[in-house]
């Protein structure tokens, strides 16, 4: 996706998007693409899965990492 096209499907401020999308090109989930004057960003899936993964099995002891489920009061 072009990053004026994510810009305005999210709704941020250029610089705001510019501080995430650095973020998460220096942890390696995204990679950007020139093409002519548009700068093109995608996803690295592979990257993203493997920390889901780590995350999943370090963080969460290998069970879901679901939300629970709201008790209801009556």
């Amino acid at each position: 996706m072009a990053v004026g096209e994510l810009r305005d499907a999210l709704d941020l401020p250029a610089a705001t998007l510019t501080a995430h999308l650095n973020q998460l090109r220096a942890a390696g989930l995204v990679n950007d693409e020139r093409e002519g004057r548009v700068i093109r960003i995608r996803a690295d899936y592979g990257r993203m899965n493997g920390l889901i993964g780590f995350l999943t099995e370090n963080c969460c002891g290998g069970k879901s990492c679901a939300p629970a489920p709201k008790k209801v009061l009556r």
